[in-house]
């Protein structure tokens, strides 16, 4: 499935940024460690549990349908999600390492060799590695629950932790759970496809209770 891109993410107190890569990611489990550091953004009341249309992806995921936003819209109607996922710490790892890669062969700071990397700039490529992670988490939970992002701001998805203050105890490495929210549309096809596939289950289901009657 080809997915839209959620173009801006809001970090808590944190200032927007511009996606700067596709949004396509797997998720481990949730840290233990790192959630005594963090605590997340409590559950909203209300609103309607999601069902994966792709059991294998984003485990440890929940998707929320907070209700409707705008009906009758020519593209389809949208709706409010909220989700609660976590950020690969590997994934976070990697794009670290890649960051810190590109930016050396750029760096020139004073006081410093060329290429050298000062101690004052590394939370700042911590930080971006991060937001690219929780980028990539936001864009699977779209595939994971059949969704559709919108555009422009309208796409904008809201991380309700302070990533900034994550970022201060943070631990290379390590996953990092979040909630989100943000508005978007359900892919119809991919929805039409999901419950054709567990009706198709469902008979299966049926036809093996009947032949085992039958024996």
């Amino acid at each position: 499935m080809k997915i839209a891109s959620i173009a801006t993410i809001l970090f808590g107190s944190a200032a927007a940024f511009t996606a700067t890569t596709p949004f396509h990611h797997k998720t481990s489990t949730v840290s233990n460690t790192f959630l005594k550091a963090v605590e997340l953004t409590p559950e909203p009341e209300g609103g309607g549990e999601l069902t994966k249309v792709s059991e294998t992806s984003l485990p440890g995921s929940r998707m929320k349908n907070m209700g409707l936003v705008e009906e009758d819209n020519p593209d389809g109607d949208i709706y409010n999600f909220w989700l609660t996922a976590v950020a690969n710490g590997d994934e976070i790892k990697k794009l670290r390492i890649q960051t810190e890669k590109e930016a050396s062969k750029k760096a020139n700071f004073p006081g410093f060799r060329k290429g050298q990397i000062p101690p004052y700039a590394q939370p700042k490529m911590t930080m971006f590695a991060i937001q690219e992670a929780v980028i990539k988490t936001c864009e699977a939970s779209l595939e994971a629950y059949g969704l559709q992002s919108l555009q422009g701001s309208q796409g904008e998805v809201k991380v309700n932790e302070d990533m900034q203050e994550v970022c201060k105890g943070y631990k290379l490495g390590n996953d990092i759970p979040f909630t989100a929210t943000y508005k978007g549309k359900f892919d119809e096809a991919v929805q039409a496809a999901s419950e054709e596939g567990h009706d198709t289950a469902a008979m299966e289901d049926v036809v093996v209770d009947v032949e085992a009657v039958a024996e």
